[in-house]
């Protein structure tokens, strides 16, 4: 099953990375459940800005880790390629 490491833009204009198997529903709990992250929960909506498919889990996770790392012009950056 593959996986996805996304980046949402929060409401807050600040950005979060996460890997989901099934983005529409994880970027659903974001906004609406108690499922969402505790970052995105204070600063709802999030919106998907970025979306990059993974073969599993440890790539993604992998992946995942890589981004977090960026500063946020290099996100941006890789936003819009």
């Amino acid at each position: 099953m593959s996986y996805f490491v996304y980046i949402l833009k929060c409401n807050d204009n600040t950005l979060y990375t996460g890997i989901a198997k099934d983005i529409d529903k994880r970027i659903n709990e974001h906004n609406t459940s108690e499922k969402g992250a505790k970052y995105t929960k204070a600063r709802r909506p999030v919106q998907l800005v970025y979306k990059e498919n993974s073969l599993d889990r440890s790539s993604a996770s992998k992946r995942e880790y890589e981004i977090k790392k960026l500063s946020r012009d290099k996100k941006l950056d890789l936003m819009n390629v």
